[in-house]
């Protein structure tokens, strides 16, 4: 099930998911679903945890169900990039190698992933831009309007932008966006929430750190956060 974003119904933004596939599903249960209600997974849904192709299903069947759009992340992005190459290093030292391990990876013939999972993956957009939102998963760059950055950057580069959570722009709060840009990417001990910027990866994936450990929602336009506690 699915359709053009829009904002005459609730849109439901959850950030960086990484494998946790019991912290999704409880998040999930947390925000009691309306049917009418819209999903918007903000990448990087997969790596780091160690139930990455269980998301992926979930995600696959989630969408005959309800209205869900899904952002590329820098994880995706590295993925893709290792099933082109078949060597990159950075991808499986940063998370991937948990990914191969859920598609139970061998070393002679290779990992095998399912069909419906390399479309899934592919079909994932780089942002996704309505009436008063841009939807991404790093971000964009604040010294520049929202048409400029469409402009200037390769859609790739909004999986990877980090400049707008640099201290000098959350603390004065001067973003050229003309809409508020909901991201994840960059985790944060809790959720951004100010005029121009909801940033909501509060790190579900690093429970070993007191600061981290949650999987975050924002209800729309409401600005409900709705969070579970890592449960994988």
């Amino acid at each position: 099930m699915n359709s053009a974003l829009s904002e005459s119904r609730r849109i439901i933004a959850i950030g960086d998911v990484h494998g946790c596939i019991s912290s999704l599903k409880k998040l999930i249960a947390l925000i009691n679903l309306e049917p009418d209600d819209q999903l918007v997974f903000l990448g990087d849904m997969i790596d780091r945890g160690d139930h990455s192709k269980e998301v992926i299903d979930y995600l696959i069947n989630l969408k005959t169900l309800y209205s869900c759009h899904f952002i590329m992340g820098n994880h995706e992005v590295m993925f893709l990039d290792y099933l082109e190459k078949r060597n990159s290093t950075t991808w499986l030292e940063t998370g991937g190698q948990e990914t191969l391990n859920s598609y139970n990876y061998n070393t002679i013939n290779g990992p095998e992933f399912p069909e419906n999972h390399l479309d899934f993956i592919r079909s994932c957009q780089y942002f996704i831009e309505t009436e008063n939102y841009v939807f991404t998963h790093g971000g964009l760059d604040p010294e520049l309007s929202i048409k400029d950055n469409l402009r200037y950057y390769q859609p790739e580069d909004f999986c990877w932008q980090r400049m707008h959570m640099l201290p000098r722009f959350l603390e004065h709060k001067k973003y050229r966006w003309e809409k508020t840009v909901v991201c994840a990417h960059t985790p944060v001990s809790d959720p951004v929430m100010i005029k121009q910027l909801i940033a909501i990866d509060t790190g579900c994936v690093y429970k070993e750190n007191p600061l981290f450990g949650k999987l975050t929602a924002v209800i729309l336009p409401e600005r409900v956060i709705v969070q579970s506690e890592n449960k994988d």
